[in-house]
Formats: C-alpha cells, sequence, structure tokens
C-alpha cells in the first residue's frame, strides 16, 4: 500500500466536512483563514520534515512514495496539514453549540 492511498480517506472526510460546513456563516471567511493556516503549516512541515529527515530521525521507503519531494521531505507529507487546516474549522463550525447550565 502506498502513503497516497493511506491519504484518501483523510482528504475525502476533509472535502465532504468542508462542503458540509458551506452552508454555515463565514465560509468564506474561514476558507480564506485556512487557506493562510494551511500556507503557514505547509511552509513549516517543509523546513521540519526537511530537518528530520536530513538528521536521520526518519525515513520513507521508496517503493510506498509517489517520488515527487519539496527538498526531503515527500509529497505525500504535506496533505497531512492541508487537511487539519480545512477538517478542524470544519468540524468545529458543523458542532452543536455547548449551552452552559446555570
Amino acid at each position: 500500500m502506498t502513503y497516497a492511498l493511506i491519504l484518501l480517506p483523510f482528504l475525502a472526510a476533509t472535502a465532504v466536512v468542508t462542503l458540509l460546513s458551506a452552508r454555515r456563516p463565514g465560509f468564506a471567511r474561514r476558507m480564506r483563514a485556512s487557506g493562510w493556516t494551511a500556507l503557514v503549516l505547509i511552509a513549516l512541515t517543509a523546513v521540519f520534515d526537511n530537518i528530520m529527515i536530513a538528521v536521520g530521525l526518519f525515513s520513507y521507503p521508496p517503493e510506498h512514495l509517489s517520488g515527487l519531494r519539496i527538498g526531503l521531505a515527500p509529497l505525500e507529507d504535506f496533505a497531512y496539514p492541508l487537511c487539519a487546516a480545512f477538517l478542524v474549522p470544519a468540524l468545529f463550525t458543523l458542532a452543536p453549540a455547548r449551552r452552559e447550565t446555570a
């Protein structure tokens, strides 16, 4: 199994939940914020994954990768921060509001 196949459920869940949150108020604002957050997380992933791979903290079997890399980091590594940037705000938006008990 390749890392790309492992990512498919995460990417699909992110897309579905984000689309479900589109009917909630402030969707465009959330998408802008998620886009900026994704850029920052991807930049941090590029820096720190490259450092960790370079010093030998971990490696990836090449037969499970697409072959595309940003520096030493495989492209597949960048899907997780992308999913987090969009999925977490969408889930938070869809969660029911908590009511304080008196």
